[in-house]
């Protein structure tokens, strides 16, 4: 399958929003929405966005038509959207064919996962992860700069962080970039929608929150990740934001992963359910020193 990106944003282009794992409130966006129009950006909202048929979201065929008709709008060029819970009953009724023949940015992060595995898994169009709108109700230097680079920059070149890294085992590795929040992406694997190339190296990214699950229970979904055909293709391991003060029992399950499976592995805090919300493409080589603390965007994935 051929990998390829979406054609960049420029000031003035819309971004279509849409509610995959949620109930879109006026109250809940407005702030989002008024920073995007006051960065330039006009915003079209999906028409099932406000609808509650499930209770707590609209319906899968719901979401996944908004998703449909904002990739089939010619003046949509991106589709930002946030997390939640659900987003995987949706996966079903996205119409891949359409978002390779229109091709779009995608970005969000958390519940987010399943949707951005796929759409690359399915089409081979790189995906974005670690921003949805509501990054923009108090937006932030560093995340502002984070979209720059990526949606209307090349995205190529050195990451550029916020915070100290902690190496968990030393090395150096290449490979295409793929992962997202931890007990999703675990959850994907074995699902018909997500496949990997057995002839490609991953370099898996993974995030989680303390106020999300314990440690024990993101151990429990490293384990099933570890355990899942797809490790055999993984080379590398970045973790993402989880606490202020990271308790070592987490750092003991990541290094012990690393170990386990003789990759390099680092912890950061400029992704994830924190304050920083870098940006990484699903899709995209990349290498990563454990021992510098670099991580190195290298293009789209051949």
């Amino acid at each position: 399958m051929k990998m390829f990106t979406a054609p960049k944003l420029k000031v003035g282009d819309t971004i279509g929003i849409f509610c995959a794992s949620h109930i879109y409130t006026d109250k809940w966006y407005a702030r989002d929405l008024w920073t995007l129009e006051r960065l330039g950006f006009k915003v079209k909202v999906g028409k099932n966005a406000r609808l509650d048929t499930y209770g707590y979201a609209a319906s899968s065929e719901e979401r996944a038509a908004d998703i449909n008709a904002l990739v089939a709008d010619d003046e949509v060029k991106m589709l930002l959207f946030g997390g939640g819970a659900g987003a995987a009953e949706v996966l079903p009724f996205i119409d891949f064919e359409n978002i390779r023949k229109h091709p779009k940015l995608f970005s969000s992060y958390s519940d987010g996962t399943s949707i951005l595995n796929t759409i690359y898994a399915q089409t081979g169009l790189v995906t974005y992860y670690g921003q949805g709108p509501g990054e923009f109700a108090e937006l932030r230097q560093y995340d502002w700069e984070q979209f720059k680079f990526h949606f209307m920059g090349d995205g190529i070149g050195q990451f550029f962080g916020d915070s100290k890294w902690k190496t968990l085992r030393g090395g150096k590795c290449s490979g295409t970039l793929i992962g997202g929040y931890t007990s999703v992406f675990a959850m994907l694997q074995g699902s018909k929608y997500f496949r990997y190339d057995d002839n490609r190296k991953y370099l898996l990214f993974l995030e989680d929150h303390e106020k999300l699950q314990r440690p024990a229970a993101v151990a429990t979904c490293m384990a099933y990740i570890e355990q899942s055909a797809f490790m055999d293709k993984v080379v590398g391991l970045i973790f993402g934001h989880y606490a202020t003060e990271v308790p070592e029992v987490l750092f003991g399950v990541l290094t012990r992963f690393a170990e386990r499976h003789n990759i390099p592995a680092v912890y950061t805090d400029d992704f994830g359910h924190g304050f920083r919300h870098a940006i990484l493409p699903i899709g995209m080589n990349a290498t990563l020193d454990a021992n510098a603390h670099t991580l190195v965007f290298e293009g789209v994935a051949e």
